[in-house]
């Protein structure tokens, strides 16, 4: 049986007052868990990108990587692995980026992607856009151009789609919360 959009917005959980009280962590688990949610996922996202010639899927650490992978094997090109700092051997480019209280970075192999690449930025859930603008920031640094950014959930209530607009990154998600 194939799911609607419905369907997986239904399969993901809610947990609420995680990480700290008054949140609603949005669980992917459940999504995944259910194969024919998983696959229907994969395949709008496939519908939506596979005539744009994408040859990169960034994948974000770590949610991103399920996501990103399993939709670049459906559209037959590679993954570059977008992740925190000190995780990947070699040498890197790094991106800092603000979180709500702090900072954080980004990295990637300094010759993961070239400015032959069309990259699609995957990564499970859309909050305050700051991963995602740092991540176009540095695909970019790389010459490559970037498509669009996707996510199976976005919370429009944080900004993050108005952020990302903002900052020139066009944005496309399955479902909202």
């Amino acid at each position: 049986m194939e799911s609607t959009v419905t369907d997986i917005r239904d399969s993901i959980g809610a947990i609420r007052d995680y990480p700290k009280p008054g949140i609603i962590f949005r669980d992917i688990t459940p999504l995944l868990q259910d194969p024919d949610a998983f696959r229907s996922a994969i395949k709008l996202l496939k519908q939506r990108y596979s005539q744009l010639g994408i040859t990169q899927i960034a994948a974000i650490e770590a949610r991103g990587f399920i996501f990103g992978s399993a939709l670049a094997y459906a559209m037959g090109c590679g993954v570059t692995l977008l992740r925190k700092p000190g995780k990947l051997p070699g040498k890197v480019v790094s991106q800092s980026y603000q979180l709500e209280y702090g900072s954080d970075q980004l990295e990637m192999h300094e010759n993961a992607l070239t400015m032959n690449d069309r990259v699609l930025i995957v990564d499970d859930l859309l909050a305050t856009g700051g991963t995602v603008i740092a991540a176009n920031q540095l695909i970019t640094s790389l010459g490559a151009d970037v498509i669009e950014a996707a996510f199976v959930v976005s919370l429009p209530e944080l900004g993050g789609e108005d952020k990302l607009q903002q900052a020139g990154v066009a944005c496309y998600t399955l479902c909202q919360f």
